[in-house]
C-alpha cells in the first residue's frame, strides 16, 4: 500500500468540448461558436496556467452504456449518483472501492483524498460514456498476436519489472516514486483517483507541463528532431509544431520500463491541444503501436482552468511503505506454513 501524504481540493468547471467521432489524424472543429482565447505574444493561443483533468468518465466503455457514445443527462446523472454511492471513502471501510485500495476493513483513504471529478465530461454540450471516441465501441483494440504482456496494477501502465519481492527496482514504478501511476504523467495524459492537476508554461520554444501526481514534467521541444532511438526517457522524447491554433505534439522514445498498457518499444502517441475557450483545452491523444494493438486508437476529453494552487506531493523513494512490503515478503518467506 502506498501512503500520499497531501491534501488535495480542485474545482471542476463546465465542460465544453466537440463532437465524437471525429478523424483521428487531427482534432475536429468545434461546433460551438468562436470565442476569443488569450494569445502569447508571438500570436499563439496561451496554454499557460493552471488546469484539472478529473471526470468520472472512464477511459473505456461500461457494459451499462454498450453501444452508447453519449448519455443523455437523466442517464449521466443515475450514473453519477451511483458512482458517488459505490465509491464512497468514509462511511464504510469495507466497500468495494476501500476493498480494492486497502482491503476489506482498512481503507487506503478517505474522501478528502479524493479528486475525480463529480460528473461525466460534456463535450460540446453532452457527456462522453468514454474517453476513446475511436473504435467508436470505446475500447482498446485488442493486442495483436505476440505482443508484450500488460504490465502494471489494474491495467495502470507502468511496468513492474518482474513484479517480484526481491528487490525494490522490482516494484512498480509508481511504488518507488519514479512516475505517476495511470498514465497522469502521458503520454497519453489520463485523469487517475487524485493530484490530477497540471501547469503549463510556454514559450516559442518550448512547453512545460507540470504534472501534480509526483511533480512529473514533460517538456516539448518545439519545432526540433527526436533524439536518437538510444536515448530513451521516462515520458518519452516530445516534439511539438503549431498546425493552425492547435498544438501537435508526437512522442517516441519511450523507457522500455514505462511500457503504457503492455506497449512496445515502437510506441507513438500523437497529441493535440485546442484552447476552445478561456477556460477550456480539448485535449486528443492518438495512440499506435502495431506491436501492441490491432489498430491505433484514440481518446479526447477537456481539461478545465482551475484557480489551483498545484500542491506538492510528498512521494519519495524510500519511505516506510517499500519497507514494509519488502519486509512483509522476507517474513512470508521465512515462514514454513507458506512454503
Amino acid at each position: 500500500m502506498i501512503y500520499r501524504f497531501l491534501v488535495t481540493m480542485t474545482a471542476l468547471g463546465v465542460i465544453a468540448a466537440q463532437l465524437p467521432g471525429q478523424s483521428t489524424s487531427a482534432p475536429a472543429k468545434s461546433t460551438t461558436a468562436s470565442k476569443a482565447v488569450p494569445r502569447t505574444p508571438d500570436g499563439h493561443p496561451d496554454f499557460q496556467g493552471v488546469w484539472t483533468n478529473a471526470t468520472l468518465t472512464p477511459l473505456e466503455r461500461r457494459p451499462e452504456f454498450a453501444a452508447k457514445a453519449t448519455a443523455t443527462d437523466a442517464e449521466a446523472k443515475e450514473f453519477e449518483t451511483k458512482d458517488k454511492e459505490v465509491n464512497t471513502l468514509d462511511s464504510d471501510v469495507t466497500s468495494s472501492f476501500n476493498r480494492a485500495t486497502g482491503g476489506p476493513g482498512v481503507g487506503a483513504y478517505n474522501n478528502l483524498f479524493v479528486d475525480r471529478g463529480s460528473e461525466l465530461a460534456r463535450v460540446d454540450g453532452v457527456k462522453r460514456t468514454s474517453l476513446i471516441i475511436d473504435p467508436p465501441d470505446g475500447k482498446i483494440p485488442r493486442a495483436t498476436a505476440g505482443a508484450p504482456r500488460q504490465q502494471g496494477g489494474g491495467g495502470q501502465g507502468e511496468q513492474y519489472a518482474g513484479g517480484g519481492y526481491d528487490s525494490v527496482k522490482r516494484r512498480p514504478l509508481s511504488e518507488r516514486c519514479l512516475i505517476g501511476f495511470g498514465s497522469t504523467s502521458g503520454p497519453p495524459m489520463l485523469p487517475v483517483l487524485y493530484n490530477n492537476n497540471y501547469e503549463i508554461v510556454q514559450t516559442p520554444d518550448t512547453i512545460m507541463i507540470l504534472v501534480e501526481m509526483v511533480h512529473d514534467v514533460r517538456v516539448i521541444r518545439m519545432n526540433a528532431q527526436h533524439a536518437p532511438k538510444s536515448i530513451q526517457k521516462w515520458l518519452g522524447d516530445s516534439i511539438g509544431h503549431w498546425d493552425g491554433d492547435t498544438l501537435v505534439v508526437e512522442t517516441t522514445n519511450f523507457n522500455p520500463l514505462n511500457r503504457f498498457r503492455g506497449s512496445s518499444e515502437n510506441l507513438k502517441v500523437i497529441e493535440h491541444f485546442k484552447r476552445v475557450d478561456a477556460s477550456t483545452i480539448l485535449y486528443r491523444a492518438t495512440v499506435d503501436d502495431p506491436a501492441a494493438y490491432s489498430k491505433p486508437w484514440t481518446l479526447e476529453y477537456p481539461f478545465i482552468a482551475t484557480a489551483g494552487p498545484v500542491y506538492e506531493y510528498a512521494c519519495h523513494e524510500g519511505n516506510y511503505a517499500m519497507q514494509d512490503i519488502l519486509g512483509g515478503a522476507r517474513k512470508q518467506e521465512a515462514d514454513p506454513k507458506s512454503k
